[in-house]
């Protein structure tokens, strides 16, 4: 107890540097005080006390402040040691009480019915704040662990449990769940998020994930009611029948339901895929394949690893274009025409069409345009009159297309998939749910058909590859596709960036700017001026505070430019990890094929400056002066680290007076540590901005 004492104390001083509420340090203390005296967690004590011998009181404070939140995509964050990160503890408390809660809701019934766990292929190696000589629970941590972690839990509670025997995707869970008439499902993997991230969705008995108020429902019984965690072995559950494993008959009827969608017998197209490394193999590929598609895979980002190490920026995010960058080399290679790749737990989609000689990237909303024009056409007149489902932040170019064809738009939902299945339901319970079309979000997520309720890279890949197999038959391509789209309807320009603030500190920040944004009814950004404010806080009812979060989001309408039909930027903290997100939209009316590229010029120059204008105002409602050169650092890096960069900066060019290259480059890469993988190439055109050259050609190495 006198080691213990000692170390509080220590942690308390240390708090005292850290410029963030009391009520964070309070909340540390007394998480980290269980952790240091409870026979639980013994074999975290040793990493603990390295963290306070390292005085690394921003990383301490940082994982014990809270009980890692819900978000709109479920529980992730970065795995480690306390109860704000991701470890065999937070998965069996959140396991205990998501077993109470579904006793209370299902009664006896949810002992037969029971749930289902799958698991994607993430594992957690180290970070820089562990010591490698220490013992350490979570070293090496998969999401296999966590998913059997979970089912001891499960299992002591008297629940079935029906566990895939290996990695499969999220979408497969969705689907299992209705397949199986469980009561509810868990998915164990952290989607496209950086490789030290791990997770858990919970999913509902329609496949869907839990929107408010249950998911407060649940929170609530999470954090609040579990008074012990039950446990008992996989192999004594097994025995019980309290285990049992899921075979292939679950995954060939998955499969089966997607090949259903096929929406032409269009074949011809030279298809490269890669999962990331991730588990799309398993429908993506196989779709594909069973479907009669020439796909290659990419070898090098095709099998199974938690590093992503052939990832550019360990980053295997569709949304992100340089997740393409190794995968392109091969499909260049192999002449292929169109590149698809999803990420690791394949819910998202994404793509490159070669036009014209030359590879070029289609974002989320791009995509979802396009799906959207292909699935109307070939469904019009077929079905009633046809149902899209759209989150607000995804392109307004698919209600354009919508209300010119008269077709029926569900849109301006909160951010997260969720609402889009909730709206399923509702189609299903009418008896309309035939006339569903298409659900499309911005962040490269797609469903059509009624065999879950998430997004499915898989249906989208397949309809992406029959769209090009048909345009080829007519000269074209999907770009081609996409500019006759917009000459009909517009052209939009969608756009996502953020501000990305970790920790204790970077959470009140977020809070601050959107604080900031709301109370001072702001009038203008820069020259743009704001026409009218929506603020979903203002949507009554808002039945929890799971909902006011939801809820969270300010839409700015501008006054549009000349040319334009609509400006509009709208601004959330997200949900599942730590930034303030901004979503731009430019749109412009009809216009003739040879007006097209002029449009296109012009706006990425207005876009540019609304950007700007933007963040600024932003940057400063948190009394940060943002230097103009930061907006040319890749996008997902923390703001500290982009600050900082401009304060090491003078050191990377003081490098080139040292005469040895081997020298230069270890110095380099000491003083990038903090950037993490390809620290280069994140601040490379910062760097040339100033210099004129790359940093490569500047040291010359």
């Amino acid at each position: 107890m006198a080691d213990t004492t000692s170390d509080l104390d220590k942690i308390r001083k240390g708090f005292e540097s850290l410029h963030v509420e009391h009520k964070y340090k309070d909340d540390a203390l007394r998480f980290i005080k269980v952790w240091l005296t409870d026979a639980e967690f013994k074999d975290y004590i040793p990493q603990i006390r390295y963290f306070i011998d390292n005085s690394d009181w921003d990383y301490l404070l940082d994982c014990f402040f809270q009980i890692i939140p819900f978000g709109t995509g479920g529980r992730r964050g970065p795995v480690g040691i306390g109860p704000n990160r991701i470890n065999r503890w937070t998965i069996q408390s959140s396991a205990q009480g998501h077993s109470q809660y579904l006793k209370k809701i299902y009664k006896d019934e949810v002992q037969k019915r029971g749930v289902i766990l799958s698991y994607g292929i993430r594992e957690f190696f180290t970070n820089r704040h562990f010591d490698e000589n220490l013992p350490s629970p979570v070293r090496n941590l998969k999401g296999k662990d966590l998913a059997y972690a979970a089912a001891e839990v499960y299992a002591a509670n008297g629940i079935k449990v029906y566990l895939f025997d290996g990695p499969r995707t999220t979408p497969e869970l969705s689907f299992g769940i209705r397949y199986l008439k469980a009561c509810s499902g868990d998915m164990f993997d952290a989607s496209h998020n950086p490789p030290e991230d791990n997770g858990k969705k919970i999913y509902d008995e329609t496949g869907g994930q839990l929107v408010p108020p249950a998911d407060e429902v649940l929170v609530k019984e999470v954090t609040e009611n579990v008074k012990e965690i039950k446990r008992i072995s996989v192999e004594e559950a097994q025995k019980s029948g309290l285990i049992e494993f899921i075979d292939k008959e679950v995954d060939e009827a998955f499969v089966g339901e997607i090949v259903k969608l096929s929406l032409s017998d269009a074949r011809d197209i030279k298809i490269v895929y890669t999962p990331l490394h991730g588990v799309g193999s398993t429908s993506v590929l196989k779709s594909l394949d069973k479907l009669g598609f020439k796909v290659l895979s990419d070898p090098k980002t095709s099998y199974f690893s938690g590093k992503f190490e052939n990832v550019t920026f360990n980053i295997p995010n569709p949304e992100v274009v340089q997740s393409f960058d190794t995968t392109l080399k091969y499909a260049k290679e192999v002449d292929a025409e169109l590149l698809l790749n999803s990420d690791p737990d394949a819910d998202r989609i994404g793509v490159m069409v070669k036009h014209k000689g030359e590879w070029i990237y289609l974002n989320g909303n791009e995509i979802g345009a396009v799906l959207t024009n292909y699935i109307i056409g070939k469904k019009k007149g077929k079905v009633g009159k046809g149902v899209i489902i759209k989150t607000t932040v995804t392109t307004n170019l698919a209600t354009k297309i919508c209300e010119e064809t008269e077709t029926e738009i569900i849109g301006e939902l909160p951010v997260g998939f969720k609402y889009i299945g909730v709206e399923m339901n509702k189609l299903e319970r009418g008896g309309r749910v035939n006339d569903f079309l298409l659900g499309l979000e911005e962040s490269n997520g797609y469903i059509a058909g009624n065999y879950l309720r998430d997004k499915d890279g898989a249906i989208a890949g397949v309809w992406l590859a029959e769209l090009a197999s048909e345009l080829k038959t007519q000269g074209k391509t999907i770009i081609d596709y996409l500019d006759e789209i917009y000459s009909k309807y517009g052209y939009y320009r969608n756009y996502l960036t953020e501000i990305r603030l970790p920790g204790a500190e970077g959470m009140e920040l977020i809070r601050k700017i959107q604080d900031s944004l709301r109370v001072e009814k702001v009038s203008s950004f820069g020259e743009f001026i704001v026409d009218k404010v929506e603020d979903f806080w203002d949507r009554k009812p808002i039945v929890s505070n799971t909902d006011r979060v939801s809820k969270d989001v300010l839409i700015f309408h501008l006054k549009p430019l000349h040319g334009y039909e609509t400006m509009r930027v709208t601004v959330r903290p997200s949900g599942t990890e730590p930034k303030s997100k901004m979503y731009f939209e430019l749109g412009t009316g009809p216009f003739e094929a040879n007006e097209y590229e002029k449009i296109k010029s012009d706006t990425e120059v207005v876009l540019r400056k609304f950007e700007k204008e933007v963040l600024q105002h932003c940057y400063k409602a948190i009394g940060i002066d943002f230097p103009e050169r930061g907006f040319l650092i890749f996008w997902q890096v923390p703001m500290k680290d982009k600050l900082h960069y401009f304060d090491i900066e003078s050191k990377i060019e003081k490098l080139r007076d040292e005469s040895d290259r081997n020298v230069r480059i270890r110095k380099l890469n000491e003083i990038l540590e903090f950037l993490g993988t390809d620290g280069i190439e994140k601040i490379n055109p910062a760097f040339k901005a100033k210099n004129k050259v790359r940093i490569q050609e500047y040291l010359g190495i």
